[in-house]
């Protein structure tokens, strides 16, 4: 359904009306220009406001209304949406350190990087996790969470496809991931908190 978020601008429809039936404003003294047709100009005029008068107004109404009813912020309410929070948190720790564009997998008959492998078979992961919370932190010099933990899956995978080597650095702080990790999750039953950790390699870098 459509609902206004603040309904109370609808109250200012009537101002337009406030500057037709305000009087004129009375011609200011000064110095005037002089016509030597100046006796036919009431004619022409009438006759061009007999045109257009009835067409302006209207595109005058109506834009005064759409404005006011932009104003009044409309918005579209859908149907509530239940989400099931019986599910785990997941966060997943993905190395994206130089290491992993090395071309030594096969899949789909070419050799593709470790990283497009993982992407692949994460994605396919994330698929499944229908009630569960997931959370995608990168990793390779420095750690970053990418996704906090969200219901919203589709957008963790499209965050990982996303991901490129060398977006963290070229190192492998494997530490630092698995310390983000545990920061984020900590507040979480300890029985339904879990970390995927996906790297190639040996920490070589970070403080952990």
């Amino acid at each position: 359904m459509i609902s206004l978020a603040w309904p109370w601008v609808l109250a200012t429809l009537p101002l337009p009306l406030l500057a037709y039936f305000l009087p004129a404003a009375s011609p200011a003294g000064g110095a005037a220009l002089r016509l030597p047709f100046y006796a036919e100009l009431p004619g022409l005029a009438a006759a061009a406001a007999g045109r257009r008068s009835g067409w302006r107004i209207g595109t005058a109404v109506l834009a005064c209304v759409l404005l006011v009813a932009a104003a009044a912020r409309p918005e579209w309410v859908g149907a509530p949406v239940n989400l099931s929070v019986a599910g785990r948190d997941l966060m997943l720790a993905v190395d994206i350190s130089g290491s992993m564009e090395q071309p030594d997998y096969e899949m789909d008959s070419r050799m593709v990087s470790r990283l497009a492998v993982v992407k692949a078979v994460a994605a396919r992961f994330v698929e499944r996790r229908t009630q569960d919370r997931l959370g995608l932190i990168l990793f390779g010099s420095n750690a970053y969470v990418q996704t906090p933990l969200t219901f919203d899956g589709h957008t963790v995978a499209a965050m990982l496809r996303d991901s490129v080597v060398g977006l963290a650095g070229r190192e492998t702080a494997i530490g630092d991931a698995i310390g983000l990790a545990v920061k984020r999750l900590r507040e979480q039953p300890a029985d339904n908190r879990v970390l995927i950790l996906l790297t190639d390699g040996a920490s070589n870098a970070g403080q952990l």
